[in-house]
């Protein structure tokens, strides 16, 4: 037997079925890593779990009976063809179960479909009939025993109650390789399992062993493919070992499996929807992962395939942040109810736990501009603090906002090494990292985040701490330049060069950008970088010293005009129908066709999608009624949010807009003085003595100026920013 198959104990067998070896995930791998028998099967166990494999024979008959040895609570099947295989199972104690077509969530391997295992019950004989070409069938019976007494579960703070693989008994000595481990998690893809709606609570962590043994033993993963499984009862399970909060790689979406969370649904749900304790775990525990990683739920994640029957590898496809499996490759999962409920999943989700934390970047380094941003779920107090090694306080910025944008001046601070935190109080789960030194890369669990600094070369110290800010490079607010700071320490005098190279066409002439003698010490340098197109770059920086040493560094930069120049007009405005101001306008301009979504948030949570879809470049206008799903939205301050997801990310930029339909009050206070009390900031224009007169004044008292002579008669009105005309008040 080859190195990595499984024995299973058996009689001897008339014939075996050829294995090979697998590469977990590839299209070209084997079926299974175990030997089957086309005779006596044979068992394997996992967990209290056995398993029976058998190839059916396929007569001429519509239906082919088949009495498997034993009784068995699971089925799973293989087949080969482009046709369909359909089954029905036989109940301990007689009766047949209705007929139901296998399914399968993934494409074929090495030419088999390999089949979900479905929870069937007791059963002690099952019935297939296939559908148009089927050359071979596989089936796997499972048993797997109930277990007693309560189930103990994991508490994460902030997160779902979990079921630790030790809880559920999973059985680790089957599993094939030590997990893999995404450097960032980018979205979660939700599936379902296409098993029983009618399962017993008992019975939910049988179901889960015997998935585990049926994808290790039977379609010959490392372990079990899913992270994280959810029964109907509410109850989260732990998948795929290797940490529950790290970013495992799993085996539920090939072509996507790295950098993505995939969360089963125990069920099929294809008609029916997912029972409420299941929903709202779903939404606790997807609240809770993508928290964990900051990423926003309602955002689009641009990925590039690993290689499937529906995206071939190299395709770059745009997801949501949690997407059904569907929409990554070619399966019906997670089924037709339930994929149409993550929307509003997403929405649920986006509004569960706050406040939150989203896309937070460190870049640059110590010695120079460090430079913190992020954005948070809505306007909060929050705070950026540096420590040093002993974790005294070094700096510490605080400000109100949704969106954070601030540089730290780290010149005086010292080497390093530091911790940074970006936090919003006790409610929100931060964001650390490290600057200086060897430490500069963040901590795992904070995502894609941390400065882009060059390690020191080993050429005597010569060239040391190269840094630059920023090194995502897009138009400023003014449509200014693509500006960078680079910084860099010499050991010795020396002659330095920069260039940038064109990383995606290294054929491309570099562009020079610096060529003379500079002394030793700290060195700052600042480049306009706009002569370079959109794309991936990398900057050299070369040090030669009297005596012929060399040294350099790299940094990779990018540059991106994607998204910039959000404006809204009007600011304030009154969707009243009344024919003034009832629409803003939000611009903004696009350097590329893109992937666009414009939503209103308010209070950390998004309320409206004005728009979501590709635009092509230039100016770009969307205009906006002040309704969500065709209702209007009460007055008050929004914010909007225009995100873009290109080849480098995503991007993002914010601005406010206020409802206002509520007219100003007038209120005569002294009519002959012509002094009134008014509601709020508005223009006052009055008919004094039959001549117009006007004033723009704040809330609270206002006097019309008025200089010609005793008022005999007047009338006024005021009329708001937002167009909003209040009642007229008048008098002698």
């Amino acid at each position: 037997m080859r190195r990595g198959l499984v024995p299973l104990k058996a009689k001897p067998a008339v014939g075996r079925v050829r294995t090979e070896p697998i590469a977990e995930g590839h299209m070209r791998r084997a079926l299974t890593c175990i030997a089957v028998l086309l005779a006596l099967p044979a068992a394997a166990r996992a967990g209290g779990v056995s398993m029976v494999s058998r190839d059916v024979p396929l007569g001429t008959r519509a239906a082919q009976a088949v009495a498997p040895v034993g009784h068995f609570n699971m089925l799973g099947l293989h087949w080969r063809g482009t046709g369909s295989v359909s089954f029905r199972t036989r109940a301990l104690g007689g009766g047949w179960q209705p007929w139901q077509t296998a399914d399968t969530d993934s494409a074929p391997v090495a030419a088999w479909h390999l089949g979900n295992a479905v929870w069937v019950e007791g059963s002690d004989g099952v019935q297939y009939r296939a559908v148009g070409q089927v050359s071979r069938l596989r089936a796997y019976y499972l048993w797997s025993p109930p277990t007693s007494g309560a189930t103990r579960r994991l508490a994460i703070s902030g997160a779902t109650a979990i079921v630790t693989r030790d809880q559920w008994q999973a059985d680790e000595k089957i599993v094939r390789a030590k997990p893999k481990v995404a450097p960032a998690l980018k979205l979660a893809v939700v599936h379902h399992t296409a098993n029983s709606n009618t399962y017993t609570q008992a019975q939910a962590a049988s179901i889960v062993r015997g998935i585990e043994t049926y994808h290790v033993q039977g379609n010959g993963w490392n372990d079990i493919g899913y992270n994280f499984l959810i029964d109907r009862f509410g109850t989260v399970y732990e998948g795929r070992g290797g940490g529950i909060e790290r970013n495992v790689i799993g085996a539920h979406a090939e072509g996507f499996n790295t950098g993505t969370v995939g969360i089963a649904l125990i069920g099929n749900f294809m008609h029916a929807s997912p029972p409420p304790a299941m929903h709202a775990a779903l939404v606790r525990l997807l609240s809770w992962r993508l928290d964990l990683a900051h990423i926003d739920p309602l955002s689009t994640v641009s990925y590039v395939s690993g290689g499937n029957l529906k995206f071939k590898a190299g395709t770059r496809v745009e997801l949501r942040a949690i997407s059904g499996h569907r929409d990554s490759g070619p399966s019906e999962c997670p089924g037709n109810i339930a994929y149409g409920l993550l929307p509003s999943v997403a929405r649920e989700v986006s509004t569960t736990g706050l406040p939150k934390l989203y896309g937070p970047t460190v870049t640059g380094g110590i010695g120079r501009d460090v430079r913190f941003r992020g954005l948070f779920s809505g306007a909060v107090p929050w705070a950026v603090t540096v420590r040093d090694a002993a974790g005294a306080l070094v700096v510490r910025h605080t400000g109100r906002s949704q969106g954070l944008d601030w540089s730290w001046n780290s010149a005086a601070a010292g080497a390093g090494p530091f911790t940074w935190t970006i936090g919003a109080g006790t409610d929100l789960l931060p964001a650390t990292g490290r600057l200086g030194r060897a430490l500069d890369a963040p901590k795992p669990t904070t995502g894609p985040v941390g400065p882009s600094v060059a390690p020191p070369t080993a050429a005597l110290g010569l060239l040391s701490g190269m840094s630059a800010s920023p090194t995502v490079l897009s138009p400023a607010a003014d449509g200014s330049g693509l500006i960078t700071t680079v910084g860099f320490t010499l050991g010795s005098p020396a002659t330095v060069t920069a260039q940038v190279v064109n990383v995606g066409n290294p054929a491309a002439a570099p562009l020079k950008l610096l060529s003379s003698g500079v002394g030793a010490g700290p060195n700052t340098f600042t480049w306009d970088l706009s002569v370079l197109a959109d794309g991936r770059y990398r900057l050299d920086v070369t040090a030669t010293a009297s005596g012929g040493t060399t040294a350099t560094a790299s940094i990779d930069l990018v540059v991106d005009r994607s998204l910039s120049g959000l404006a809204v007009s009007p600011s304030v405005f009154s969707p009243n129908s009344d024919g003034i101001a009832d629409t803003a306008a939000f611009t903004f301009s696009l350097g590329a066709s893109v992937p666009v979504q414009v939503t209103i948030q308010r209070a950390g949570a998004t309320v409206a999608t004005v728009y979501s879809g590709q635009l092509g470049p230039g100016p770009q206008t969307i205009g906006w009624d002040g309704t969500s799903a065709g209702a209007r939205l009460g007055d008050g301050t929004y914010t909007v949010v225009v995100t873009v997801t290109d080849p480098f990310g995503t991007i993002s930029l914010l601005q406010t807009v206020v409802i206002d339909t509520t007219p100003p009050t007038l209120t005569v206070v002294d009519g002959p003085g012509l002094r009134f009390q008014l509601s709020e900031a508005a223009t006052v224009t009055a008919i004094v003595n039959g001549q117009p007169v006007s004033v723009a004044a704040p809330a609270g008292s206002v006097t019309v100026p008025w200089t010609g002579g005793p008022v005999t008669s007047f009338s006024a009105q005021a009329r708001d920013s937002a167009g909003n005309l209040g009642a007229t008040v008048s008098g002698p």
